[in-house]
């Protein structure tokens, strides 16, 4: 199982980034998808969840009507899409299914003048 997150980097508040993850060695299309984060000196903190279809998303409170999580089962890939970023998103992010113990490597994400 391989999980690779990209699309990082550093925006400014009130910015925009779409972070992206590519899964394999696992069936993709079967498993429910997660986006974590975890800033410096904190846990690591469920951002947001999409079902294997893509029905049905649910996020964290502190994100909710400005990330959306989406994917690509033809493609493997699962996505954030994160607009009016705040200083306190600042975090590394990570993609992740319960059912492997298997982290990536994350994408850094930094909100600051």
């Amino acid at each position: 199982v391989q999980l690779v997150e990209s699309g990082g980097g550093l925006v400014q508040p009130g910015g925009s980034l779409r972070l992206s993850c590519s899964g394999s060695g696992f069936t993709f299309s079967s498993y429910v998808m997660r986006w974590y984060r975890q800033a410096p000196g904190k846990e690591r903190e469920l951002v947001a969840l999409i079902s294997s279809d893509g029905g049905y998303t649910n996020y964290a409170n502190s994100v909710k009507g400005r990330f959306t999580i989406s994917r690509d089962n033809a493609n493997n890939r699962v996505y954030l899409q994160m607009n009016s970023l705040k200083p306190e998103d600042t975090a590394v992010y990570y993609c992740k299914t319960l059912a492997f113990d298997s982290w990536g490597q994350g994408t850094q994400v930094t909100v600051s003048t």
